[in-house]
């Protein structure tokens, strides 16, 4: 039985929907005959994609403006949500910080800027947990729900086996426990929500483009294969599976 096996109609909120895998989940969520209201936030500018979307969808596809280190947009955001709708089943954290034109994954300890790091944790674990802090009364019904944020398996500490990249690398690991501390907490506070994290791959995408010349073809993922493979692993979670870390296959990662 899958996770939403009983529920007849899902509401989503993927965070970070206007691009990369995030609007990947938009879109594939949007072509589920069982998908309700679809809710997907972007930072500063709504992709044409996603406004294509919305125009598509007027009665199913809602945009908000959030930028995830301000926790008083992430706070608006959902209480915009939650004059709509009184439930969530499906939460998506998908913002991912790797680089700009200034900011490069450090491969030595001298790279290391205060600055940078940062902005990797702003961006890739504290944004997460201040979502799972707004978003609770949302989740907290009879219903099975899931809260799922995007990590990497360069978080792993035990599979950390080349070094470098000091920032990007710690701020998935905080993710990971940030998020396996808010399962705990959730499993009090809203027993039937089941928090996870996710290893997509590598997926090609703006965050991996410069990086993919050291990836194999066949371990490039076109965004539609990460998402459908994601989407299966967590049509497949149960609820003894929160505050675990999943790679895109459905095995468990080492912490």
């Amino acid at each position: 039985m899958t996770v939403f096996a009983q529920i007849p109609s899902i509401n989503a909120l993927i965070v970070g929907g206007s691009q990369g895998i995030g609007l990947g989940f938009v879109r594939q969520l949007l072509g589920q005959a069982r998908t309700g209201q679809v809710y997907a936030t972007y930072r500063q500018e709504v992709s044409p994609v996603l406004t294509d979307l919305a125009a598509a969808h007027p009665d199913r596809l809602r945009l908000l403006q959030m930028d995830v280190t301000a926790e008083a947009q992430i706070a608006d955001g959902i209480a915009q949500i939650h004059q709509q709708i009184d439930r969530l089943h499906l939460v998506l954290y998908c913002v991912g910080f790797l680089h700009t034109d200034t900011i490069q994954p450090e491969k030595s300890l001298q790279q290391i800027q205060s600055e940078h790091l940062m902005r990797y944790f702003q961006v890739n674990s504290i944004g997460a947990v201040l979502l799972a802090k707004q978003v609770l009364p949302l989740l907290k019904h009879s219903d099975r729900t899931v809260f799922a944020s995007i990590s990497a398996k360069v978080g792993s500490i035990g599979d950390n086996h080349l070094g470098g990249w000091y920032g990007y690398r710690a701020s998935k690991a905080a993710l990971n426990m940030l998020m396996r501390t808010a399962a705990i907490e959730y499993a009090r506070k809203s027993p039937q929500t089941i928090v996870v994290t996710l290893h997509p791959g590598t997926t090609d995408t703006r965050l991996s483009k410069p990086f993919q010349r050291q990836v194999a073809p066949d371990k490039l993922f076109p965004v539609d294969r990460t998402v459908t493979q994601l989407l299966a692993v967590i049509e497949s979670l149960q609820p003894e599976n929160s505050g675990q870390f999943f790679s895109w296959d459905g095995s468990l990662l080492p912490w």
